[in-house]
Formats: C-alpha cells, structure tokens, sequence
C-alpha cells in the first residue's frame, strides 16, 4: 500500500515539475508560434505621467530624477510624479530642491505603496501612466520604446525590459538571480506572441490611463495587481525587449530570501484578486499561462518535497529510484555548498550557484505558502536599499 502510494506521488510530482521547468517553455513556443501576434509598433510621443512611489529613498532619488528628465522624449509630452509614503528622511527635501516643472512632488502619511499609486493617479495628466521604482534607472529610449506600442489600439499595457546588474561585493544569489530573469524574458517573449504576458515588472511598465484600476487591497503586488487589470478589462499586456530598466541586485541572500517571500505572499494574494482570470472560457489561453505561471509554480516546493519523500520510500524497491534519490541528494549537496560559498568567487560559478539559488527561492516560496495559510498580510514594509552611487555600471546606449 505504501509503495503504490510513493509510486503515485513519485510520478505525479515528477510530471508536474517536468512541466513546470520544460513542457510549459515547450507549450509556450508552440503556442507562439501557432498564433505569432504581432505588436503593431509606430513613432509615437503620447503624454506620459512617470509616477514613483518613494519611502526613505534619499540615497537614490536625486539620481532617479537625474536620469528620468534625461531621457529623451519630449519635455512638454511627459512628467515625473513623485508620492513620498511617509518619509522621515531627506527624500522629500530632495525633490523639493528640483526646480524643473516637469517634477511634482505630494506627500502622503505613511500607509503603503499601493495608497501612494493611487492617489497620485488622478494628479498625473498624461494619457500614459508609466510606474517605475526609485532605484530604477531608465535608458534613454526607454519611454519611446514603450510609447510605440501604444499605436496598436489592442494594447492596453507594456511592459519593459528589467536587467540586473552586478554590485560589488554582491553574494551568489545575485548570478542566480540574473541567471532566472533571462529565462523569464524569454518567457514573456513567448506570452507576447501568444497575446499577453502574466504580469509586469514594477521597474518599468505603462498602461493606459482609463485602464487603471485602483487595487482593492494594499496586500497584494501593485505591478501584478495594476498590470492584470488590463487584461481582465479585454487589453493585451505585451512585453517590449528594447525598452531597458536597470536595477541593483540584492546583495545579501538573506535579503533575498525575504524579498521573495514577500513577493511570493503579496503575488499569490493578487491571483485570489483576479482569480476571474483563471477561467479559460472566457479569457483563454492567458488562464493556462496564469495557472502555470503563478500558480503551479508556487507549489514547486510542495512537489520537491513529495518528490524526495517518496523517492527515499522507493529507494529499496529497485536502481531507478536509488539513482533518482542519489541524484537529489547530489543537487541539494551542491546547493549546500552553493550557501557556503556564496560570498566568494568559487560560489558564483553556475554548477554552485544555479542549484543555491533555486533552493533559496523554493524555500522562500515554501514559506511563503505557509504565510499565506496562516493568513498573513503583507501591506507595507521597510526597504533595506543601500546607495548604488558607483556601484552599478549603467549603459544607457544600445545593449547586447
């Protein structure tokens, strides 16, 4: 009775992840490429409100608006709104110190990013709302590239192209980070061709301003939350590789590791928000990709857990699960010796750091999932940014 049992949880485990990590790239492509849904993209300067929450970012707002008034795109077509959230630093006297008119400055008591958004949305004048972070910098085409998509009348929403770039003295989980963030562009790639990507990045991305949804719940992603709101009201989502948005890496993996629990507790909250969108009647295929995406993804851990579990079961009833066992011990081995390492130059390398940062963003997904059953909201927090000036190397020409 037990060894059927293991075997029933061995195969199925073993045939979700398979299709988590492989047959949903493979169904994303072969949708693609059965459906290619070309953006149609032309020349053009909308006016465009760039609004930014902030909360004790004196260490980067001078350069956040530095960069966002150098970037080329016509000065009487665009403003840049920031809502401070409470701050008790100097983040307020900074922007108060920026004489351009293009700038604009409200303060809010101390309640929350999502509060800030949306009250700072009905004092933006531009037919575009582009939200951005306060330690995100924009390449110089960044808006245009994201205004042409805005010719095609079926996009409601685009999202640009986030990169991370290396700090000094950063641990391991950084390669991996940026190692995930190419395969998840190459994901939204795909989902573009296919008709709409799941969800933006809070680095960089814009939606039409009638499509803004205020967020009924301050507990929930405001990227994922504001971003799927255009496709719950019939737009496309796509997403725009040329459009460039650079951010720092988190340096710390403990940092990290509380970053995605936050991320993943406030991400699957915003599903159970739009879970309408998970019904493939009426929104399509786009339900299939959510599922897969944001949904089975999250439960990965759940399934490595059964997966082993079972495996170590099974392991005296034959070779094959002796080697399946073997091989996972072999993985969270490396992974182990991954955290070990990970501050220094032999951590970095991809055999040590791929299995580590997988580990860690399981295991953070893993209590996230508890989190969530507990009931735990996560509306606010406090950022643990650190200055980047110097630290980052930021190119704002062409990218390869």
């Amino acid at each position: 009775m037990m060894a059927t049992l293991g075997a029933w949880v061995f195969w199925s485990a073993t045939a979700a992840l398979i299709y988590i990590y492989a047959g949903f790239a493979l169904l994303l492509a072969a949708a693609g490429r059965l459906r290619n849904r070309t953006v149609r993209k032309r020349s053009i300067t909308p006016r465009l409100s760039m609004i930014v929450a902030a909360y004790n970012e004196e260490s980067q707002i001078r350069r956040k608006i530095d960069n966002s008034l150098d970037l080329d795109y016509p000065d009487d077509a665009f403003e840049l709104i920031i809502g401070s959230d409470g701050s008790s630093d100097a983040t307020e006297a900074i922007v108060t110190e920026c004489n351009d008119p293009r700038v604009h400055l409200y303060v809010f008591p101390r309640r929350g990013k999502i509060h800030v958004l949306n009250d700072c949305v009905p004092r933006a004048s531009g037919t575009i709302l582009l939200f951005s972070d306060a330690n995100t910098l924009l390449d110089r085409q960044a808006l245009k590239q994201l205004a042409r998509n805005f010719a095609d009348p079926a996009v409601g929403g685009v999202c640009g192209n986030q990169i991370y770039r290396e700090r000094h003295g950063s641990e391991s989980s950084g390669a991996g980070e940026r190692l995930y963030w190419s395969y998840d562009k190459w994901l939204k790639a795909q989902q573009t061709r296919c008709g709409s990507i799941v969800a933006a990045d809070g680095a960089i991305y814009a939606i039409r301003r009638e499509l803004y949804q205020p967020p009924p719940t301050a507990a929930v992603t405001d990227d994922f939350a504001i971003s799927t709101g255009v496709v719950e009201q019939g737009r496309r989502l796509v997403f725009e590789s040329e459009a460039l948005a650079y951010e720092p890496e988190t340096q710390r993996a403990h940092e990290e590791f509380g970053r995605k629990v936050r991320i993943v507790v406030r991400g699957l909250r915003g599903v159970i928000m739009r879970r309408r969108l998970l019904n493939p009647f009426r929104y399509g295929f786009y339900s299939v990709v959510l599922f897969s995406h944001k949904v089975l993804r999250r439960l990965a851990p759940l399934l490595l857990l059964g997966l082993f579990a079972s495996s170590a079961l099974l392991a005296s009833s034959g070779d094959f699960f002796r080697v399946a066992l073997s091989g996972q011990v072999a993985f969270y081995l490396l992974a182990g010796v991954g955290y070990v390492t990970r501050g220094q130059r032999i951590g970095r390398s991809k055999p040590l750091s791929a299995p580590f940062h997988y580990c860690l963003v399981n295991g953070a997904a893993l209590v996230a999932l508890v989190k969530l059953l507990r009931g735990t909201r996560i509306e606010r927090w406090q950022t643990q940014r650190r200055s980047t000036v110097g630290e980052m190397e930021i190119r704002v020409g062409p990218t390869d």
